[in-house]
């Protein structure tokens, strides 16, 4: 099992520490089986924020993940259906437990100099 860091935009992480937001939606995922994620959330924080377990992953079709997903995904279908755009497979991973820390932490911590585009692999 793998432990990723994410970069995403402070209003879903605020969405996932809420309970709203119980999946995160990517358009490629990580080919090693995720067991964690730790959240960096982007501008203006610019901080890791957090980590959730990972309870495993929906893929198909957007409109098929969209049905399985659309009660806790947290986004609003039109911005869903924006972000899958042309695509033929959407991902969703299923969070779990969060963590919120106490004290953001930096990158550096985590062995990372830049917040990633998509995802980096860390030690958990």
């Amino acid at each position: 099992m793998a432990t990723i860091l994410l970069a995403i935009k402070p209003e879903f992480v605020e969405r996932i520490f809420s309970g709203d937001k119980k999946f995160e939606f990517r358009r490629s995922i990580a080919r090693r089986a995720v067991d964690k994620i730790v959240i960096y959330a982007t501008r203006p924080v610019c901080a890791v924020v957090g980590a959730v377990d990972v309870c495993g992953v929906i893929s198909g079709a957007p409109d098929y993940v969209w049905t399985k997903t659309c009660d806790f995904a947290g986004i609003e279908r039109e911005f869903f259906d924006s972000y899958f755009n042309g695509r033929n497979v959407s991902y969703a991973y299923k969070l779990g437990h969060v963590v919120r820390f106490e004290v953001p932490r930096s990158l550096s911590e985590f062995g990372v100099r830049t917040a990633p585009q998509g995802f980096v692999y860390i030690e958990g």
